[in-house]
């Protein structure tokens, strides 16, 4: 679980706090865990300083945290600092950032090579996927290996991520799906073409930061012309 830990303090020497922040990412490089890292001045008070440093969980941040290099920039704070700076952690619940970033994760795991990874780290267990060209709904991770499944014994296949837009509990992704058929596919036979669609695909993400609930669109209709599918009903 994302981990955040806030520091606050009062300071009337902020530059010379900016460069100690300078030097201790020079000297943590390579070593340090932590991902992402802010510096700012309260507009109503510019002695009042906070500092907001991401790691990836919080035994990132005390691996960091136990580095001589940190220890001894906490110390050069210390004397920047009018009395003792506070420490706030944070356990991360939800940010939609981390949420579109599972769900690229799950294309990537999709058509990864070789058998295909368990998925209980990207979707919740009653996962639900709405896909109007199935006859019913694919419920529940059992149903979705399967369905990924066929899909991955039909096609070598690989998805280009071209947009992601996050608002709340939902994930947008815009994407492009090219593949070679290497199987039969929907009763059509093996025809070894190259093949692509474009889609998109909206995610709802529970409160643990699972995918919960799908919707897909893609061009079906289209994939199925490039197989010859249609070539009858076009003559």
């Amino acid at each position: 679980m994302t981990f955040v830990q806030l520091i606050e303090c009062r300071t009337r020497r902020f530059d010379e706090m900016d460069r100690l922040m300078d030097r201790w990412v020079e000297q943590t490089k390579g070593k340090r865990t932590a991902t992402h890292a802010l510096l700012g001045k309260d507009r109503a008070d510019a002695e009042h300083v906070v500092e907001i440093v991401e790691f990836p969980s919080y035994e990132e941040a005390m691996r960091t945290s136990r580095l001589p290099e940190t220890g001894k920039v906490f110390h050069e704070l210390l004397a920047l600092c009018e009395g003792a700076p506070t420490f706030t952690d944070l356990d991360v619940v939800r940010d939609e950032r981390l949420f579109a970033d599972t769900a690229r994760r799950l294309f990537e795991t999709l058509c990864a090579a070789g058998p295909l990874a368990p998925l209980d780290g990207l979707l919740a267990e009653d996962c639900h996927n709405h896909d109007p060209a199935n006859e019913r709904d694919t419920i529940g991770m059992d149903a979705i290996r399967r369905e990924a499944e066929m899909w991955r014994g039909a096609f070598d296949f690989t998805f280009l991520v071209e947009d992601q837009i996050a608002q709340e509990d939902r994930v947008c992704t815009r994407w492009l799906w090219t593949g070679v058929q290497m199987g039969e596919f929907l009763g059509l036979p093996n025809t070894g073409r190259q093949v692509s669609m474009t889609g998109t695909t909206v995610h709802r993400f529970d409160a643990g930061g699972k995918i919960a609930e799908g919707w897909w669109q893609y061009d079906r209709l289209g994939l199925m012309s490039q197989l010859g599918a249609l070539d009858e009903l076009e003559k």
